[in-house]
Parts: structure tokens; C-alpha cells; sequence
């Protein structure tokens, strides 16, 4: 295990990290710049193709690295974060397009509650992130469920203790209507029953 510090100057230098979110433990990277995703995604095992989480210390933050998200995104996010969700709204900026897989048009977003990992948000502002686990693995609970290839390629990683190991549930809101793309911490009826009253 090693510190923020230490994991803080990994994720500077460009290194991918791995960290306890308030779900499971994630596999993280500085999202400025291309590269150090894509170093994220290679260890990892997954498709470029494939899109990742831009996850942020808190609303405001993210709307200063996303400010199209400003308006009715932004009040729909407000209602649901920080929590257990990954909302999936509109880019139209196009911005950290290496995070939105064939959907550069869109971008997901998170903003964890509490844990360790805020502690290293409170440095960095914003990360990308994935789940710390190879294609098809089962969700990482504890630092010692993260593979061996991951933690070994990893600059840093940070102990948070066992997480509750089901990971954010995944709402689009790009559409007219609210829908679940992955049922995870939150049941999907009650996702869409919060997410529809703020819409309506």
C-alpha cells in the first residue's frame, strides 16, 4: 500500500493507479491527455472502443472540465451526485473524447461519496476510471480481488479497506426519457424513479 502523496504524483506523471471508490476499487489515470488512458486501458485488457468514467471531486469541478453539461444536465446530476451512479450525458463538445469509446457525442460522469478516494480527488480534480478488473472478472471488493498483473503494473495503489463491490449503476440521459444501462449499486427501478422525478 502506499500513499496519496505517492499516488497523487503517479497519476501527474501519467501512471495508471489503482483506488478504492465507494464501490469497488478502480483502475485510474489522469484524463487530460490521451496516452495515460490509453496505458490505463492496456493494462487493463480493454477495447478502445469501449468508454471509461470521468470521475470528479465534486459537481462544480466537473462542470468547470465539462461546462457544456451546464443546464438541465447539470440539475439532473446535482439531484443524483455524489452517490453510486455513473450518469452518461451529452458532449457536444466533444471533450475527453478518448473516455467516450464510438460515442464521443456523449461522456460518463461520476462523483463518489466519501471513501479514501476523495482524499486523492481533493489533489487531482478529476480522474478517469474502470473498474480495477480484467474483462468479464468479478468486481473488485478488497485491494487482494484486484489481478496480480493489474497491481503489479500499476504506479501506485491505495488500501481502503473492503468496498461494498457492486459497481455504480449506469444511467443515460441522453435521450427523452432516463434509462438504465447497468443495474449496479443502486436497483434499476429506483435509479429511473429518481432520475424521472427530476426530469419531470
Amino acid at each position: 500500500m502506499t500513499d496519496v502523496p505517492a499516488v497523487v504524483a503517479a497519476i501527474r506523471t501519467g501512471q495508471p493507479v489503482v483506488l478504492p471508490t465507494d464501490t469497488v476499487y478502480g483502475l485510474c489515470a489522469t484524463p487530460y491527455a490521451e496516452a495515460p488512458v490509453r496505458r490505463m486501458y492496456r493494462l487493463k485488457g480493454r477495447m478502445d472502443e469501449q468508454p471509461a468514467a470521468l470521475m470528479a471531486r465534486d459537481l462544480d469541478f466537473l462542470l468547470e472540465c465539462v461546462p457544456e453539461l451546464r443546464g438541465a444536465a447539470a440539475t439532473v446530476a446535482r439531484a443524483l451526485l455524489p452517490g453510486p451512479y455513473t450518469l452518461v450525458l451529452r458532449n457536444p463538445g466533444r471533450r475527453f473524447r478518448w473516455l467516450s469509446g464510438l460515442q464521443p457525442e456523449t461522456i460518463g460522469v461520476r462523483v463518489p461519496a466519501g471513501g479514501a478516494l476523495r482524499d486523492v480527488l481533493e489533489h487531482v480534480g478529476v480522474l478517469a476510471a474502470t473498474s480495477a478488473n480484467l474483462p468479464g472478472g468479478p468486481d473488485p471488493r478488497r485491494l487482494e480481488d484486484v489481478p496480480d498483473s493489474i497491481r503489479s503494473g500499476a504506479a501506485a495503489e491505495l488500501d481502503g479497506g473492503e468496498l461494498p463491490g457492486t459497481p455504480s449503476t449506469v444511467l443515460d440521459l441522453t435521450g427523452p426519457e432516463p434509462a438504465v444501462l447497468r443495474e449496479g449499486a443502486v436497483a434499476a427501478d429506483e435509479a429511473l424513479e429518481a432520475a424521472r422525478a427530476v426530469f419531470a
